[in-house]
């Protein structure tokens, strides 16, 4: 999951039009209560931020008449409008530089040259930054990884078919990618959840590894007690899967595997996944309640660990509600339906989703629980629209959908369909009552999501009153110096 913004172009203050002048002609548009950019005074311009660089332009909300405006227009300009944190004008840092390692690879080995000096610590260097090599390694080899200045930048899996050239895998030139290499980094990820975050005395399901968090860019692990479910995003993954699965072993007793790799990232990639065969469901642990898991089956790994944290914080909140109707949009396994019944004692829950598949393992979740649910097979648009019109309305609301995109450029399209279903789920909350809304949806920023919520609110007339966002847990972690790991985001609001 990646999220980066675009980029701006010039609009006029006061009016709340916009002249843009891209190719042969200009063509003048309204934005509702979209960020424009205000004419800069005399002073303003000539000010400095940091005594180098003039100021930047100032941007001010310019409301206009709702019926001048399609939703696309308003949603093409809140991406491309999409806030950025200004920087510290009190504070002077000095350019980043990467320690250089005076170390270069034996005579033989197998060498990519990048195009440009190495200035970042991120894993990932693109084919554009990247010297196409002759012969062409096999995808997926591991590559010692040189840069414009013939400085070794670090030990790398190479792919020619992928945007994604290098993952980078260690900076150390003694460290060997073998069956060691993955031990440690497995023990690594290991320690963090076991004994720093003790995830084992709430739930025997969380995430062993999280890509590039744990430092094996393009692998996600998940644990479901014995068995483990390997996700491949990558060709260098795939090909050292066997030495992955002996470490795994020498730190997990009798683990069982099952894999999987998205159809359309294998294909990026260059490689099949296969597809073997779909294990026996099994029975998780996850503060006190029980879940079956289905890898295979159900979509991603066969359970979303990454809203356990959501699901008790969620729990807690309608617990405070005497008597609450609660409705679970998008519900999959039953997870938030389930905690609103069997710990926060709702008085009704409504399930609703589309998949059948889902909607039977969330009644066997349910039974489980001994929690009564009505579940639904439904659209959620349909079925939203004919609860409007019926005046229900519930104490909880929670719209927790798949993720919406994986290429930038429907970015757009995934914002209208968010701003679609809020606009519903709104509806549908009492004055007084929550919403939890969510995105997995990583090219979609925080910035834009809630964005895309103040949308929502203004179109469907309510007042939101923002409590807490929420992400993964703890066993999803990030590199500071690689954000796309964090892609999760859980609002919990108050409406009125």
């Amino acid at each position: 999951d990646k999220s980066r913004g675009s980029g701006t172009a010039d609009k006029s203050r006061g009016s709340g039009t916009a002249d843009k002048s891209r190719g042969s002609g200009a063509a003048k548009t309204t934005k509702p209560y979209a960020f424009v950019a205000a004419k800069l005074t005399a002073a303003e311009r000539t000010k400095s931020n940091d005594g180098n660089r003039p100021a930047k332009r100032r941007f001010v909300e310019a409301p206009t008449k709702q019926s001048q405006h399609s939703t696309t227009q308003v949603l093409k300009a809140a991406a491309r409008e999409r806030p950025r944190p200004e920087p510290e004008s009190d504070v002077e840092y000095e350019r980043e530089t990467v320690v250089k390692s005076s170390w270069l690879p034996p005579a033989g080995a197998t060498v990519i040259r990048m195009k440009i000096e190495r200035r970042s610590t991120h894993p990932w260097v693109f084919q554009d930054m990247v010297e196409k090599p002759v012969p062409k390694p096999k995808s997926g080899s591991v590559v010692e990884v040189l840069d414009a200045t013939g400085h070794w930048v670090g030990r790398a899996f190479y792919n020619s078919h992928s945007k994604i050239a290098l993952r980078i895998l260690t900076i150390n030139p003694d460290e060997a990618i073998d069956e060691e290499f993955f031990y440690r980094k497995l023990e690594q990820a290991l320690h963090l959840r076991r004994e720093l975050l003790q995830l084992e005395t709430l739930s025997n399901a969380y995430r062993l590894v999280h890509s590039e968090g744990d430092e094996l860019s393009g692998l996600v692990i998940d644990r479901f007690d014995t068995l483990l479910v390997l996700e491949y995003f990558s060709a260098g993954m795939w090909l050292k899967r066997d030495l992955i699965r002996k470490a795994l072993s020498r730190l997990i007793p009798e683990p069982k595997h099952y894999w999987f790799a998205d159809a359309r990232i294998a294909e990026l990639e260059g490689f099949d996944a296969g597809a073997p065969p779909v294990p026996e469901a099994a029975t998780i642990l996850e503060h006190g309640l029980k879940f079956l898991v289905a890898p295979g089956e159900v979509h991603k790994t066969g359970f979303f660990v990454d809203q356990r944290d959501a699901r008790q914080q969620f729990a807690q909140i309608v617990r405070q509600m005497p008597e609450a109707r609660v409705l679970d949009l998008c519900c999959n396994t039953g997870g938030f339906a389930i905690y609103a019944k069997a710990q926060g004692h709702a008085k009704e829950v409504v399930a609703v989703d589309l998949d059948e598949t889902v909607i039977e393992l969330a009644q066997r979740n349910a039974r489980l629980n001994q929690a009564k649910i009505r579940f639904v097979h439904a659209d959620i648009f349909p079925w939203l629209r004919d609860a409007v019109q019926n005046a229900e309305r519930f104490d909880a609301v929670v719209l927790d959908p798949a993720k919406l995109t994986r290429d930038r450029d429907q970015v757009i399209g995934a914002l209208k369909k968010y701003l679609d279903m809020n606009k519903l789920a709104l509806s549908v909350v009492k004055p007084g009552g929550i919403l939890l809304t969510c995105s997995c949806t990583g090219l979609v920023s925080e910035a834009q999501f809630l964005e895309m919520l103040r949308r929502a609110a203004f179109y469907a007339q309510r007042t939101v009153q923002i409590i807490r966002v929420m992400g993964a847990g703890g066993d999803h972690p990030f590199l500071a110096q690689a954000q796309e790991g964090r892609y999760l985001k859980a609002v919990f609001c108050r409406v009125y």
